[in-house]
């Protein structure tokens, strides 16, 4: 260490557990590459390799008091990072005793895979709300047939233009109830939601149960993975995609909103106090997505919100927020996508989450992509 550091403190973990389960804001970060982290892993840690740190630290966790526990295999990675970390101006940094291997001992349940949390969370919906599937061969089936039925991919556009099953139409999760008004007017149109796999086949069709639209829903059993494995053909380079709704859709879809606002309790809050929030983020760290599609987002945002489609940010929450039990706060256009989200997040066990009133109405906009700060450059600039 250079002169000047300071050792970080060692945490125990049973004392790490009892952080875990006690509810207040955590940021648990595994600092090991990615194919290693997903081999073995806590179940709410956060990936964030060490190679990476300076590039998405300030993001994962944007408050620079947020308790952070780090966690490796018990070779000097969390030490590596802690110091980084201090240098950066993050003051409660503490490193697991012994990684996951003092996790492990301490007879404590390990979990292989990405998004794990995210990924339980689709299992448990499809269980508790007997979300209904089809098979890839029933499905097949009933496109060879040219029944009344519309396939909309789940997806980013940017996954759905690398495979694609057959007739279908990229919707990501929370553009789904959004959109399908248009899509699938007449309520006889069976409505059909994949992925990839499985989680946000079931969230996205159950988004689509929840909201109450008329058509009868069913999720992709195993996504376009099950299709190509069943020996079906896919596409490749497709676009299909709807970037717009009609008035009369767009109303169908306020509405749907609001029944899903008040089944799950869903708070709006209002500019004034985002404005205390953003004015307390010293002291309580809040999150602030924008959930619409990337073009949306690039035309304009609320000042310092990061782009975090619906869908994505449901699938893979530990991948965009790394303190639990933080505030979160999502901004749409109109309140259907963020209250969408909202009303998975709050299931998830996220319980500050809250919907922006107003959207973007009269607010001053950033344009253009947003690229994350990179950590200690502005030292560096000042060093300069």
């Amino acid at each position: 260490f250079r002169g000047g550091d300071i050792m970080p403190g060692q945490m125990s973990a049973d004392a790490l557990k009892k952080l875990i389960v006690g509810g207040g804001e955590l940021a648990i970060l595994d600092v090991r590459e990615e194919g290693v982290f997903s081999e073995r892993h806590m179940l709410y840690a956060s990936s964030l390799p060490l190679s990476r740190l300076e590039l998405s630290i300030y993001d994962l966790v944007p408050r620079r008091s947020a308790p952070i526990v780090l966690c490796d295999d018990d070779d000097g990675l969390s030490e590596r990072a802690a110091i980084m970390l201090t240098r950066f101006g993050y003051d409660d940094v503490s490193i697991l005793e012994r990684g996951m291997k003092g996790w492990e001992d301490a007879d404590n349940v390990v979990f292989s895979g990405v998004n794990v949390p995210s990924k339980a969370f689709g299992e448990f919906v499809e269980v508790n709300y007997h979300t209904p599937n089809i098979s890839a061969e029933e499905l097949h089936g009933k496109i060879e047939a040219g029944e009344d039925m519309v396939v909309l991919d789940s997806r980013p556009i940017g996954e759905y233009r690398r495979m694609n099953i057959p007739t279908g139409v990229d919707v990501p999760g929370a553009e789904l109830v959004h959109r399908v008004h248009d899509i699938a007017p007449s309520p006889d149109t069976l409505v059909v939601v994949n992925c990839a796999g499985r989680t946000r086949s079931i969230i996205g069709a159950q988004s689509l149960i929840n909201a109450g639209i008329p058509n009868r829903v069913m999720a992709l059993r195993n996504g376009t993975m099950g299709w190509e494995l069943a020996g079906f053909d896919i596409e490749r380079g497709n676009d299909k995609r709807v970037l717009s709704s009609s008035a009369e859709a767009t109303g169908k879809a306020k509405e749907a909103a609001a029944r899903v606002a008040q089944r799950f309790g869903i708070r709006t809050i209002d500019r004034a106090m985002l404005e205390t929030w953003i004015a307390e983020r010293d002291t309580r760290s809040l999150y602030l997505f924008d959930v619409r599609n990337p073009e949306e987002f690039e035309a304009g945002h609320f000042p310092g919100s990061v782009w975090a489609p619906g869908g994505q940010l449901v699938q893979a929450t530990d991948t965009y927020a790394a303190a639990r039990n933080s505030r979160i706060a999502l901004i749409d256009d109109n309140g259907v996508r963020a209250t969408m989200t909202a009303s998975w997040l709050v299931q998830m066990g996220w319980n500050d989450v809250v919907v922006l009133d107003g959207g973007l109405t009269g607010v001053t906009l950033e344009t253009g992509p947003r690229t994350g700060e990179i950590a200690g450059l502005e030292k560096a600039r000042v060093d300069d």
